[in-house]
């Protein structure tokens, strides 16, 4: 029997719907092209229903993310990137911050609205795939648990997805928002930290290789003036935490001479350290 009409049905639930699908179709056997076409239009309007709006993916992402800037920002998280940064500093670029704030609130909505689509399109594809294959006899011997979970397999993994986005894009403005603040605090090297001794964590093997070493940020004014090496390197010399997907590593900026290993001073860096001189803001 072809789905009925009717404002009830189209409110159904999507697991509901697709339960009286497949009962239709093992019944009837693939009739018609428009028999699949009924139900697959059926099952789309339920698993947008399911998912949410478009437009809460932007309201949702805004508030996490906004979330995740005032403690960073407004509460004084921010100190843990850069230690000893002044609040006038975090004042003075406040607007530069709240733009790529903007940024990341855009991009993982996209990012969400690209699975959100994925995960309805090969759900409707893994149907039709199934529904097209039953004979117009039907078919009496089913697994309808089996073929259920097959169908609404994306669906339930657009979720797990959903929050992957999320974290890997607060990672991402954490990362960002504390480089802005660092070079304009003057900092002149970063501490590369990986959490690959988190249990369960996907580390990167040259990101473990990075943890702990320091490295110095090009053209800083302590480079410019000859105070410093490179140590373990550039900044710019590698990718940025966060930057690759997934990566949740962060740098803790350095902002004085002082603060840096011996073999990361030059004479003239160390000669500097003795008269008691300090440009940093630490």
């Amino acid at each position: 029997m072809a789905p009925e009409g009717g404002q009830g049905f189209a409110r159904q639930s999507f697991q509901r719907l697709l339960t009286e699908a497949l009962r239709d179709l093992a019944a009837t056997g693939y009739v018609s092209r428009g028999q699949i076409e009924e139900w697959l239009s059926r099952l789309r309007a339920a698993a947008e229903r399911e998912l949410g709006a478009e437009a809460r993916i932007d309201a949702a992402m805004r508030a996490v993310m906004e979330s995740a800037f005032r403690r960073l920002i407004d509460q004084g998280k921010i100190a843990e990137y850069v230690p000893g940064v002044s609040r006038y500093t975090v004042a003075m670029i406040k607007p530069q911050l709240r733009a790529e704030l903007d940024r990341r609130i855009l991009a993982a909505a996209d990012l969400i609205k690209i699975h959100r689509r994925e995960a309805i399109e090969k759900t409707l594809q893994r149907f039709a795939g199934w529904s097209t294959s039953i004979p117009p006899s039907g078919e009496g011997v089913i697994d309808k648990r089996e073929v259920r979970a097959a169908v609404t397999k994306s669906l339930k993994q657009y979720d797990f997805e959903r929050r992957r986005v999320a974290i890997d894009q607060g990672a991402k403005l954490i990362a960002n928002v504390a480089d802005i603040v660092a070079r304009d605090g003057g900092a002149i090297a970063a501490e590369w930290h990986s959490h690959w001794r988190q249990p369960g964590y996907n580390y990167r093997p040259d990101h473990k290789e990075r943890d702990g070493k320091i490295y110095a940020i090009r053209d800083s004014w302590a480079h410019r003036e000859g105070l410093i090496t490179k140590g373990a390197g550039f900044t710019d010399e590698m990718t940025a935490p966060a930057q690759e997907p997934f990566c949740r590593c962060f740098m803790r900026y350095i902002t004085s001479p002082r603060r840096l290993p011996e073999d990361m001073l030059t004479r003239k860096g160390r000669e500097w350290i003795g008269r008691g001189a300090d440009r940093s803001v630490a």
